[in-house]
């Protein structure tokens, strides 16, 4: 599978290219990078997945953006549109769909709950589908996934841990499988770590190179 039209910017935050367009999802920590934003996704509210300041560093007043009808007020520039899960949307040759992101383990619903209507997001770039989960546990949604990429977080405390998305992969048909979302709450060892144990467990399974120097604590 060719993944080079996929940037990993660190966390939860992906460039990706479709047709010249530079599709972002949850700009974090961007300052180095330089492509202008045409569309942006936004799964939720948290700061670092809706953070103002990295949206102004890559958006204009054209830069369509979607983002939960909660937080439509939170973006401070662009063509904002709100979105809920389970729909279908098209811009400009950008196509994808939402689907719920939220967390069902007890210590943590209060984190993403599912009432907020947060989203995940499966696009299809260039013939190939990516689902980015967001912020989420393993939920039964996960079940219906089909996809070429799946891009889901295994930091723990706040979402799936690394056993959590060892099951989840299983869950997922997928062609791969990669974690998301986890450097900075696990620290370098603990990252290598999670990282070694995912891969002896999910065969589909692969780490991306994280562009720039790796970024294990936020910055």
């Amino acid at each position: 599978m060719d993944l080079s039209f996929v940037k990993w910017l660190g966390h939860a935050s992906f460039l990706l290219t479709l047709n010249g367009k530079n599709v972002y999802i949850d700009p974090f920590n961007v300052r180095d990078t330089k492509e202008h934003a045409d569309v942006i996704l936004i799964t939720h509210p948290h700061f670092d997945h809706l953070s103002a300041v990295d949206i102004k560093l890559i958006a204009g007043q054209k830069t369509r953006i979607f983002v939960p009808k909660d937080s439509v007020d939170k973006v401070p520039v662009g063509d904002i549109v709100g979105v809920e899960p389970n729909k279908h949307y098209s811009f400009n040759g950008v196509d994808f769909d939402t689907v719920p992101a939220y967390n069902i383990v007890e210590n943590r619903i209060h984190y993403h709950p599912k009432e907020n209507g947060w989203v995940g997001y499966v696009l299809d770039i260039n013939g190939t589908k990516v689902y980015h989960a967001g912020d989420t546990d393993l939920i039964k949604e996960m079940g219906k996934i089909v996809t070429g990429l799946a891009l889901l977080p295994m930091g723990g405390t706040y979402v799936m841990d690394v056993d959590e998305v060892i099951s989840a992969s299983k869950s997922i048909k997928a062609e791969k499988i990669a974690p998301m979302h986890y450097r900075a709450l696990l620290g370098k060892e603990g990252s290598k770590e999670a990282e070694e144990k995912f891969l002896k467990n999910v065969k589909n399974g692969i780490i991306l190179k994280e562009a720039g120097e790796p970024k294990y604590s936020f910055q």
